[in-house]
C-alpha cells in the first residue's frame, strides 16, 4: 500500500465503486420519498450490516470478539458513516446538491495532506496534486458554474458539508490499521458499529414505527443496503488495503461520471456539451494522478514488429 501507480484491477474496482455509490444517489431519492433522513439511513446501514452477517454465517464465520477490534470499529463507523451522513443531510438543509458535490470531492485533497503527515507511504507530489484540482474542476463544470453560487459566504451548510469531506478522509486514513483482515469481516463490522451509533438517534428523531413506506421504497432501500452500502464498502475495504487512503477517495471524482453514465444508459438522458468537458477534465486528473502518463516514452515501442 503507497504512493504509487494504481494496479488496473483497483481502478476497475474503482470505477465499479462509484457506479454502486452512483446508483445510490438515485435509490436514495426513492427512498426519501417516504422515509425521512435518518431513518433511511439507519435502514440503509442496518440491512447491509444484516446482509454481512448473514453471509459471513452462511460461509461458517462470524465476527471476531476482540474489543480492541470493536473500538476500532465504532471509531471507523461514526467517521465513515454517522458522522458524514448526518452533516451532510443537515448541510443540504441550506446549500443545493450542486454545491454539496464540488465540495464533497474535496475529499481527496484532504486525503492527500492528511496522508501526508501522518503516514510514511502517501506523500504529498506535484501529479497528484494536479490531479485532484482537475478533477474538482471537472465535478465545477459538471455541476454547473451556477452551482458555486454562494461559496465563500459565511454559511453552516458548506462548513457542514466540507466537515462530511474531512471526516471521510479521516475515515480512509484511520481504515489503514484493518489492512490484512478480510473486508467482508471489515465492511460487516463497521456497519454494525454504525447501526448501533445511528439507531438512538433515528429512533428519537423520526420515530420510524409510525410509518408506512410503500413496496417501492422498501425494493429501493433493499438495493441501497445490498448493493451501495454492503457490496460497495467490500470493495472500498479491499481497494485501501491494496491502492492506500488517497487513491481510494479518487472515487468521489468518479462519482458524478458514473452518475452521468447511468442517467445515459437508464434514464436515456443526453448530456449537454458542458457535461463532456466535466466528464473529460475528471478522466484527465486521474490520468495525471495514476502517473503512467509521465514515464511513457516514445522510444519504448522501438524494435517492436507487428
Amino acid at each position: 500500500m503507497g504512493e504509487g501507480r494504481m494496479a488496473t484491477r483497483d481502478w476497475g474496482l474503482l470505477v465499479l465503486l462509484s457506479l454502486l455509490w452512483g446508483a445510490a444517489f438515485i435509490l436514495t431519492e426513492v427512498a426519501l420519498r417516504d422515509l425521512p433522513p435518518f431513518t433511511v439511513v439507519l435502514g440503509r446501514i442496518g440491512l447491509a450490516a444484516l446482509a454481512l452477517n448473514l453471509f459471513l454465517l452462511a460461509r461458517g464465520r462470524r465476527l471476531p470478539f476482540e474489543p480492541r477490534l470493536w473500538a476500532a470499529f465504532f471509531v471507523m463507523g461514526a467517521l465513515n458513516n454517522v458522522l458524514p451522513f448526518s452533516l451532510i443531510v443537515s448541510g443540504q438543509v441550506t446549500i443545493d446538491g450542486g454545491l454539496a458535490a464540488v465540495l464533497n470531492a474535496t475529499t481527496p485533497l484532504f486525503s492527500l495532506l492528511i496522508g501526508h503527515f501522518v503516514t510514511r507511504d502517501e506523500r504529498l507530489n506535484w501529479h497528484r496534486s494536479l490531479g485532484i484540482a482537475l478533477g474538482i474542476l471537472g465535478v465545477v463544470i459538471l455541476t454547473g458554474p451556477q452551482a458555486l453560487r454562494g461559496l465563500g459566504a459565511v454559511a453552516i451548510g458548506q462548513v457542514l458539508v466540507l466537515g462530511a469531506a474531512l471526516s471521510y478522509a479521516c475515515a480512509a486514513v484511520f481504515g489503514r490499521r484493518f489492512a490484512g483482515r478480510p473486508p467482508v469481516v471489515v465492511a460487516g463490522g463497521q456497519l454494525t458499529a454504525s447501526t448501533l451509533l445511528i439507531l438512538p438517534l433515528a429512533l428519537f428523531l423520526d420515530r420510524p414505527w409510525t410509518l408506512a413506506p410503500g413496496t417501492a421504497t422498501w425494493a429501493a432501500l433493499f438495493a441501497l443496503a445490498v448493493f451501495g452500502t454492503a457490496a460497495a464498502y467490500v470493495i472500498y475495504f479491499r481497494v485501501l488495503a491494496s491502492a492506500g487512503a488517497t487513491n481510494l477517495m479518487l472515487v468521489t471524482l468518479m462519482i458524478p461520471v458514473s452518475a452521468l453514465a447511468l442517467g445515459m444508459a437508464l434514464l436515456g438522458e443526453r448530456p449537454a456539451v458542458g457535461d463532456w468537458a466535466g466528464a473529460a477534465c475528471i478522466l484527465g486528473g486521474l490520468l495525471v494522478i495514476d502517473g503512467r502518463c509521465f514515464t511513457w516514452r516514445p522510444g519504448a515501442l522501438r524494435g517492436r514488429r507487428p
